[in-house]
């Protein structure tokens, strides 16, 4: 009775997993060859169970995954851990591509052999382009956030420039009246070092200006603020002292440089912003452990502080922040992307953003950002295709 029991659930078990057309369910023996076949992997594969079953599962992949070992790599993976997943491009048939999602794992009889391997693979084609157009408006948002900080630095740096200028013709002038060879060469010097600092600026204008693809990567976070202290020149008022202060040994991070930097100028002018009169801005960055006491994240970060003596957020106003295109500047002042930005990329790159805010006595926006594992000694989580 017990054995006509046990048959009959298997029987069940099999017409439920026949009937699943929305994922491709199939079996694999231990050197990967195909077992079984459903509705599903008919459909979103193409072929019948005739033409598939007893067929090698590397005919799914693509030439280049297959001639990188990437079907062997998945099956040795999960009989040596008990299941293995991945993400990429998959063969249908008629030889189109889907972007699949797949996860393999192993079959144990009742004694705890491994008898087989059970493969569920799902077509997540839309759901990535999908994404894939979300990355594309974030990058226009991201761009259109450093349009609108570059803005706020020309004024400035029109300034600067025009300042090196007057030393460049000036000394120029000087030097062609002049029959003192020796002053001659120091003016010369004075319009070679004031040409190499216009250079310097404008090849920072340019670095923070120009559009380029999203890409993490070892960051030296004292040499980038103190890049972006430079670059603020004459944006700040007079009255509105910037303070930078570094931990020793500070830790390299692994994000993006530039959106890094347009965090930072956001932070900044928004400290600017709320600031009336005389003030301060300070600029502190130092080394953390956290152990979830910011949004539950744990390990080594670099938290950096950008603190203001302004007037303080409003607590009413405090939980909106955040949101996109929320803002309590006037028309024209600010388009409400800058914080919503600032969040996004702390998220976007493992990190979190915290606030802490007093009416009367300023504000202080710390970013955690995770550090780049070799900076710390930490080997790098190993992946397929990696080194």
């Amino acid at each position: 009775m017990v054995s006509s029991d046990s048959d009959l659930h298997a029987n069940r078990f099999e017409q439920l997993v026949q009937t699943v057309a929305d994922y491709a369910i199939y079996m694999l023996d231990l050197e990967g060859h195909v077992m079984s076949w459903n509705a599903g992997a008919q459909r979103i594969k193409g072929y019948c169970a005739d033409e598939v079953i007893g067929k090698h599962f590397s005919i799914f992949f693509t030439p280049q995954d297959c001639a990188d070992g990437k079907p062997a790599w998945l099956l040795d993976r999960a009989l040596s851990t008990g299941g293995a997943q991945d993400e990429g491009w998959r063969l249908r048939k008629d030889g189109s591509l889907f972007w699949a999602l797949v996860v393999l794992d192993v079959i144990r009889a009742p004694d705890g052999k491994v008898v087989g391997l059970a493969k569920i693979t799902r077509d997540i084609t839309e759901r990535r382009e999908a994404a894939l157009q979300l990355d594309e408006v974030r990058a226009q948002l991201c761009q259109s956030q450093k349009l609108e900080a570059l803005g706020q630095l020309t004024g400035g740096m029109a300034h600067d420039f025009n300042n090196l200028l007057t030393i460049i013709i000036g000394s120029a002038r000087l030097a062609l009246v002049s029959r003192d060879p020796q002053r001659t060469q120091r003016l010369l010097g004075h319009i070679l070092d004031a040409g190499e600092r216009g250079s310097q600026m404008t090849q920072q204008l340019l670095s923070f200006a120009r559009y380029k693809a999203l890409k993490s990567g070892r960051v030296k976070v004292s040499a980038l603020i103190e890049s972006t202290r430079s670059l603020l020149g004459q944006a700040l008022p007079n009255a509105v002292a910037l303070q930078v202060k570094l931990a020793e040994d500070l830790w390299d991070v692994e994000v993006d440089a530039g959106q890094l930097q347009m965090v930072l100028l956001n932070l900044i002018f928004n400290a600017r912003d709320a600031i009336d009169g005389e003030g301060v801005i300070s600029v502190h960055a130092r080394n953390c452990e956290l152990d979830g006491q910011q949004d539950g994240l744990a390990g080594c970060f670099v938290c950096i502080s950008v603190r203001d003596t302004g007037r303080g957020i409003d607590s009413q106003v405090l939980p909106r922040i955040f949101e996109p295109f929320f803002t309590t500047k006037s028309l024209g002042k600010g388009t409400g992307l800058g914080l919503s930005q600032v969040y996004g990329f702390a998220k976007q790159s493992n990190g979190t953003v915290s606030v802490s805010t007093e009416a009367g006595k300023g504000t202080c926006m710390s970013v955690y950002l995770p550090v780049y594992c070799a900076a710390i000694g930490l080997a790098p989580t190993p992946e397929y295709g990696g080194a």
